[in-house]
């Protein structure tokens, strides 16, 4: 009983689940990056909207859910500050992405994991052209309600 001695996992269902667990952490991190990447470019069109205002200029800025009102030449370097922040934010995850992508890589490796695809899925890729776009099918092709 080796196997059992060096703390892996012992049948299919555990490593499936530990599989399934490993690509579900790996889609809330590129969700994390589109979410920040959004913010990113909101940032980036205010920036662009009061750069070449007058810097003593009015102007209203949301801080945790409250409305103040700055200046342009208040609120400016704030503004380009937290876009760099995020855009930080968004590099050390891309970091933990590939790390994450490398440890699914290892780990189907090691498990000699095959992911495999549904009749659906496979009769898709063979009809599919690449840029073509394809409607949604409802139901089975020929029924009628």
């Amino acid at each position: 009983m080796a196997e059992s001695d060096r703390n892996e996992p012992i049948n299919e269902q555990v490593v499936a689940n530990m599989y399934t667990a490993m690509r579900s952490e790996l889609n809330q991190i590129y969700s994390k990056i589109t979410e920040l990447e959004m913010d990113v470019s909101e940032h980036s069109l205010v920036i662009n909207a009061i750069q070449p205002l007058d810097p003593s200029r009015r102007c209203y800025r949301m801080i945790g859910g409250v409305l103040v009102e700055r200046t342009i030449k208040e609120v400016l370097p704030a503004v380009q500050r937290n876009k760099e922040g995020i855009e930080e934010v968004i590099a050390r995850l891309n970091e933990a992405a590939e790390r994450k992508k490398k440890e699914i890589a290892d780990f189907e490796a090691k498990y000699k994991i095959r992911i495999r695809k549904s009749d659906s899925e496979v009769k898709d890729d063979t009809n599919k052209k690449e840029g073509s776009s394809q409607g949604v099918l409802v139901g089975p092709a020929g029924s009628s309600e």
